[in-house]
């Protein structure tokens, strides 16, 4: 166990993962840390997801770490350069080292008589199972669950003669090329397939039970490139960085106060490129922007494959599968070759980990979120979950940020624990995500709560939340330190010197 222990364990080496490795390593240089990783590579979700033109959907001067400039010249960058970019952070930081891969971690458990946490993990291709403990435990594992996406079962798919295939689980030697392929779903991941797939000679259909809204963004930052002939690389991308942030909350705050102003100029925005003699019923969702997220596509590259005809969307609902296709409540039948459920994900909070405290299982539902980053009554424990209206990595970045302010705070003062406690029995406002997507809606029984006022309240914007993490007082009336030791003082002499 002495070789196992660590001041910090982080659960995970996605993008949030070496977030928080890179920002102790900066911040907290006397705290030892490893990372578990059940993968065997760095990456997360841009190591899993192998679909056609798997891409983010934020652009990445908001995407990327703070500390870190993306040099490319795409918005919206593909898989595989986003996982290069993680891997680079890794090694340029002396983060890799730290990482301990094949280790899926099982349960962890907080002993207050120890003070430190307990964890447990499996090597899922030997069964060997390792133990590790820390006196801080940070989850990074972000939120869905990787074992399974979500998938309703439809009538009648047991008689389709085809491949039925989940995005979340892309075989990699797929065929597609030539064939009729559905792809059922209106979200990110359908709107990025269809135009991918369509280009590599496939026959594509997107099928929507409802519409979604798209938005066309640009392939290239043309302001950023230009810059990058006059100022050096952090530069531009600080630029690019509080611009977009600043358009972001500028969009969504207009969405808010507007919704329909932005949704005309959404719907407008899609018949200038889809022509005026497309059916726009299939892009005029029901409910207002930003009720759900908007989907982003790079120079319009999904209303250009429909508008040529390599692709076409139907708005139906799904009577049954059959040998050749599916059949649709309207009598109309679908012919396909290859079926992708683009159904969306399940949501999975810290990783699944079953945790305790003192013996005591702790259920996320029955918690509430401390300032977007603690868990009521969780010693020694912080998660990151990045923003549902915004770029996931602009919370994980402050959240980080904090975490090593309250370590730095507890050398300084001795204290061992730190546990945020609800002294004023603040109200249960639902969910801490507060949005009406399906897949949220569906884990709603499994997602932490939120307050009805600060520092219980989840506010899905950079601009509050940045001077109450960055530069907020870490000693607040909800913060319980306790366990404090003696801290060891310096002699005249060395902090004359600055030792």
């Amino acid at each position: 166990m002495s070789n196992n222990h660590f001041d910090v364990l982080i659960i995970g080496a996605g993008l949030s993962g070496i977030d928080a490795a890179v920002h102790l390593t900066r911040k907290c240089p006397n705290r030892t840390y490893a990372i578990l990783e059940r993968r065997e590579r760095i990456g997360g979700t841009w190591d899993l997801f192998k679909y056609p033109g798997i891409r983010s959907d934020s652009d990445m001067f908001t995407l990327g770490y703070s500390f870190k400039p993306w040099t490319q010249s795409k918005v919206l960058a593909d898989g595989a350069s986003i996982r290069e970019y993680v891997e680079d952070t890794a090694r340029e930081n002396g983060v890799t080292r730290h990482i301990r891969f094949g280790r899926k971690v099982i349960n962890a458990n907080w002993s207050s008589d120890d003070k430190c946490w307990t964890v447990e993990t499996t090597n899922e291709q030997t069964g060997e199972k390792e133990h590790f403990s820390a006196n801080f435990l940070f989850s990074c594992t972000g939120y869905y669950n990787y074992d399974q996406g979500y998938r309703p079962d439809f009538p009648g798919e047991e008689t389709f003669k085809g491949e039925i295939i989940h995005p979340q689980h892309w075989p990699e030697d797929l065929q597609y090329e030539g064939k009729k392929v559905v792809v059922i779903g209106s979200g990110a991941t359908a709107v990025t397939l269809v135009p991918a797939m369509a280009s590599k000679g496939a026959k594509v259909t997107m099928l929507q039970r409802s519409p979604t809204y798209v938005a066309t963004v640009p392939e290239v930052d043309p302001i950023s490139e230009g810059l990058r002939r006059f100022l050096p690389d952090m530069a531009v991308y600080r630029l690019g960085r509080a611009r977009n942030i600043g358009i972001q909350r500028m969009v969504f705050k207009l969405a808010k106060q507007r919704p329909k102003l932005v949704r005309r100029a959404l719907l407008a925005a899609a018949r200038r490129q889809l022509g005026d003699d497309f059916d726009m019923s299939h892009f005029r969702p029901s409910y207002n922007p930003w009720d759900e997220r908007l989907c982003a596509v790079p120079n319009g590259d999904l209303f250009k494959s429909l508008r040529k005809g390599e692709s076409e969307v139907v708005t139906d609902h799904i009577e049954r599968f059959t040998e050749s296709g599916i059949l649709l409540k309207s009598g109309k039948e679908l012919e396909a070759d290859i079926i992708i459920t683009a159904t969306g994900l399940n949501i999975q909070m810290l990783g699944g980990i079953q945790g305790t405290v003192d013996g005591k299982p702790v259920h996320p539902n029955e918690t509430m979120v401390y300032k977007g980053s603690m868990l009521k009554d969780v010693p020694n424990m912080a998660m990151i979950f990045g923003y549902t209206n915004s770029s996931w990595t602009l919370k994980a970045d402050l959240v980080c940020e904090y975490v090593c302010r309250v370590l730095n705070h507890m050398d300084k003062t001795g204290a061992q624990t730190v546990i945020p406690r609800d002294k004023e029995d603040c109200q249960d406002e639902g969910n801490f995500l507060g949005m009406q997507s399906g897949y949220i809606q569906r884990a709603n029984n499994e997602l932490p709560r939120q307050g009805t006022r600060a520092p219980w309240q989840v506010v899905q914007n950079y601009f509050y939340d940045l001077p109450r993490l960055r530069y907020g007082s870490v000693e607040d009336d909800v913060l319980e330190f306790s366990d404090y030791q003696p801290v060891k003082k310096k002699g005249l002499v060395a902090s004359l010197l600055g030792a």
